[in-house]
């Protein structure tokens, strides 16, 4: 059924004019045309009735028509009707499709009028951030220019190239940094994304990135990729270090950036409101890169733990204060740069620190191996810092220490395993007053393999009962007892026999008890045993 069509030759033109200023389509534009004169006709001819308007794009026509589904049974007055009410305005409609009435042209009062600009300004300008959102979506990480055209709550509302709006929120802005509305920023992309208020583009000028960036744009070595830039850590507005490298054996990839006499870092620092930027070499020796980070300070040793993920820094007494810079800024930064947990410590400190370190060392094995010190001293200096590295290394490093024969470390052996057998001991009793229980005890003595010392692990991990084995995965059991000492399959194999009790028939617990719950620990015994076999 045709619906009422009224002339309207100037509104195409409008709609060719807003698509051209707002830079979408046309057939956008009269999309939201069509929303606001069906508001507009709701609002005359009931707010729950399907009135759907439409625009001819070649002649401006306007149509305005009432939709109502064709139905069984009608539960929607305003939205539905029968098939049988229908089949007499229109005979043939099946149900399940729409019965059109057309409706005559309306004309638009004052209040009508506003709501049906409201509704097209706000599908023009939904249109319009979809199309920014097209546009910007895969620039990030790309520095930007924009005009101030807003601030709010010291939120600054920048305006882009192509009328973009952006927002510069107050934690992405340098301290201490103003702007007035009218003033041009520069500004990273770090983030576009969809919101309920629509698609939004965030800026940032304290991102580590946008220091990056702004290299990028200033050293054409670093642009054509000869120079690159491997690590960026900043203090906004105070103090940065950046860690460059180059293959380029006749290139100095700090003096490129720095350029002559500053010409190519100065920019920059103006840019960062004189943000300080240290430039440093970077290595991939993880030592040399933090001598290069904590510089300008001296470091006089460097201790690495691998596993921990830290690194103890020794610097001479006067340059404890240079290393850790103001308010630790030195120090933070350079451990941003290298991912390193960095402790620093004086020659002073450091060497009083080895000498209770020493000391401490030295009691513990007179202690528990009964030796006097110069034995003591004699393990410590060669490396020896435990009571387990003197009970389970091989026979030969101790025999290889100057004066050592195979008696006396034969000997020594022995005392430091009886010590350590003393020392598990204690451990279960004490952990049998946490409530540590037989079951377990007895459960995990019946598997050959499974020593003490394992059975401490879980101890360690408030593992008391058999219970609380049987409760554990295969997977949580290998991480509390570790891959050296059990695979995946024995763990399986542990835990399928602790839980044996659990499916017990109580008629014939007896019977059970000896077959299947017996046949469940053999197995658990062969695979930790073919664990240690490994």
């Amino acid at each position: 059924m045709s619906t009422t069509a009224v002339p309207r030759v100037e509104m195409l033109q409008v709609a060719e004019a807003v698509a051209r200023e707002k830079a979408i389509s046309k057939a956008e534009v009269l999309e939201a045309l069509e929303a606001a004169i069906s508001k507009a006709a709701r609002a005359k001819y009931g707010p729950d009735y399907d009135i759907r308007a439409s625009v001819d794009p070649k002649s401006g026509q306007i149509g305005i028509a009432r939709y109502r589904e064709v139905v069984d049974s009608v539960e929607e007055e305003d939205t539905q009707v029968s098939y049988v009410d229908a089949s007499v305005f229109q005979p043939g409609i099946q149900v399940g499709e729409f019965l059109i009435e057309e409706l005559p042209p309306i004309d638009l009062g004052r209040i009508s009028a506003q709501s049906a600009k409201q509704v097209i300004v706000q599908r023009v300008r939904d249109a319009e951030r979809k199309r920014y959102y097209e546009e910007y979506k895969d620039r990030n990480q790309e520095i930007i220019s924009g005009v101030v055209r807003r601030i709010e709550y010291r939120n600054v509302f920048v305006e882009l190239n192509g009328g973009a709006e952006a927002i510069l929120r107050r934690d992405e802005q340098i301290p201490r940094e103003t702007f007035s509305v009218g003033d041009r920023v520069r500004a990273l992309i770090y983030d576009v994304r969809e919101e309920t208020r629509g698609p939004q583009i965030f800026l940032s000028r304290t991102h580590p990135m946008f220091l990056a960036k702004l290299f990028v744009a200033e050293v054409p070595e670093i642009y054509e990729g000869t120079i690159v830039i491997k690590a960026v850590a900043r203090d906004p507005g105070s103090r940065a270090k950046m860690a460059v490298h180059t293959e380029e054996t006749m290139l100095d990839p700090v003096g490129a950036c720095v350029g002559m006499r500053g010409s190519r870092v100065l920019p920059i620092v103006q840019e960062l409101q004189g943000e300080k930027v240290d430039i440093i070499p970077w290595s991939e020796d993880i030592a040399t890169f933090v001598v290069n980070a904590l510089a300008p300070a001296q470091v006089s040793k460097l201790v690495l733990d691998e596993e921990g993920g830290r690194l103890e820094t020794v610097v001479p007494d006067d340059q404890l204060s240079l290393a850790i810079g103001r308010r630790g800024q030195n120090v933070r930064l350079a451990a941003n740069l290298t991912g390193w947990e960095i402790d620093i410590l004086t020659e002073e400190q450091e060497s009083e620190r080895r000498s209770k370190e020493y000391q401490a060392k030295n009691e513990m094995f007179v202690a528990a191996l009964d030796v006097d010190d110069m034995i003591a001293q004699l393990l410590i200096n060669e490396g020896f810092s435990n009571i387990q590295q003197v009970a389970f290394l091989g026979l030969e490093e101790l025999t290889s220490i100057e004066g050592f024969d195979e008696d006396l470390a034969s000997e020594l052996q022995t005392r430091a395993q009886v010590y350590l057998d003393k020392e598990q001991q204690k451990v279960i009793e004490e952990a049998k007053n946490l409530g540590l229980m037989q079951d377990l005890i007895e459960f995990v003595e019946r598997i050959d393999g499974f020593t003490q010392a394992l059975l401490l692990k879980l101890v360690d991990h408030k593992i008391f009962t058999l219970d609380d084995l049987a409760d554990l995965a295969s997977d949580e059991l290998v991480e509390i007892l570790g891959e050296d000492d059990i695979d995946e399959e024995a763990a399986s194999a542990i835990i399928m026999a602790a839980r044996a009790h659990w499916f017990e028939d109580q008629d014939t617990a007896q019977d059970t008890t000896g077959g299947e719950g017996s046949s469940d620990n053999e197995a658990a015994q062969e695979a930790v045993a073919a664990q240690g076999e490994k």
